[in-house]
């Protein structure tokens, strides 16, 4: 027992069990609650009782869900966007050019910065009298204001250049990472049998950064469906429902409508649809190593 205290495993499972117990209570703990609960009609104000399928029957019939849907996976299409800019900055900081430094910092101000903070800073950007109105106005690109949050047609795509914006220095960094664990020999090798530039990117950086790009194309993915923060404190799912999104969707019915058992079978719907793209992307991104140049 006492060899067993001393021992590397005891240490290591000393600091990952109070990690565990919180993923336990607040993770998995509500997801597996939610399953029951989605079979009945729960609410907090009336008497709960078992309803079978009628809450995922009523899902798929509700408009509103279904556009709260349609917008998550719109929301999906800043992913290949970020991971590509975010693998273009991260080759730009891995270079060694004067000042490079703070420009990774600059970069990764809006990562540690919260999302709420974030997007009250962008309400003002673009808000009514905006600054950003004003500086392409004295430039010459619009001749009016652009109602860049309130417009049904461009309010959503404003959220996600915000999201994607904020997400850039994440992502940068862990490519960064990537990179720089690469060896150089593989470079040095392909140069001497007079490999391109181009070529070295094509057959030796990116076959190696692919776990990185699986990793971070399903976290982003992932986050991009999951979308609440800014949607709440920007535009609440307007004008209409414009900017509705899932989560936001599903916040409405549990924690506004208190019609938790819908709100579950919501939850546990945009769940599966989730574990499907990720399988996706999983069979598309299976592969990794160094090709032949």
């Amino acid at each position: 027992m006492i060899k067993w205290l001393r021992s590397e495993s005891f240490t290591a499972w000393a600091f990952m069990t109070p990690g565990l117990l919180l993923l336990a209570v607040f993770v998995f703990w509500p997801i597996i609650y939610s399953i029951p609960l989605a079979l009945t009609d729960y609410s907090v104000i009336s008497d709960t009782h078992f309803v079978g399928l009628d809450n995922f029957e009523a899902a798929f019939k509700d408009r509103n869900f279904l556009i709260s849907i349609w917008n998550s996976l719109l929301y999906v299409l800043i992913v290949p966007f970020l991971q590509i800019f975010s693998i273009l900055m991260a080759v730009l900081v891995n270079s060694r050019i004067p000042g490079i430094k703070i420009f990774r910092t600059t970069y990764y101000i809006p990562v540690v910065t919260s999302m709420v903070a974030v997007a009250l800073i962008w309400s003002w950007l673009l808000g009514k009298n905006s600054i950003v109105n004003y500086l392409l106005m004295q430039v010459g690109l619009i001749s009016k204001d652009i109602h860049w949050l309130s417009d049904s047609n461009l309010a959503l795509y404003v959220l996600m250049f915000i999201t994607m914006w904020k997400g850039l220095g994440y992502y940068m960094m862990l490519y960064l990472a990537g990179l720089q664990n690469i060896p150089q020999d593989l470079y040095e090798a392909a140069r001497v049998d007079g490999a391109s530039r181009w070529r070295l990117i094509v057959h030796i950086t990116l076959p190696l950064l692919r776990p990185y790009v699986l990793f971070c194309t399903l976290i982003s993915l992932m986050s991009a469906i999951r979308v609440f923060d800014e949607v709440y404190v920007l535009t609440k799912g307007g004008p209409g429902t414009a900017t509705l999104t899932s989560s936001l969707y599903i916040f409405q019915k549990g924690m506004e409508q208190f019609n938790f058992g819908y709100a579950s079978a919501l939850g546990l719907i945009v769940g599966a649809m989730i574990a499907l793209l990720s399988i996706i992307v999983f069979r598309f991104n299976r592969k990794g190593g160094v090709n032949p140049y």
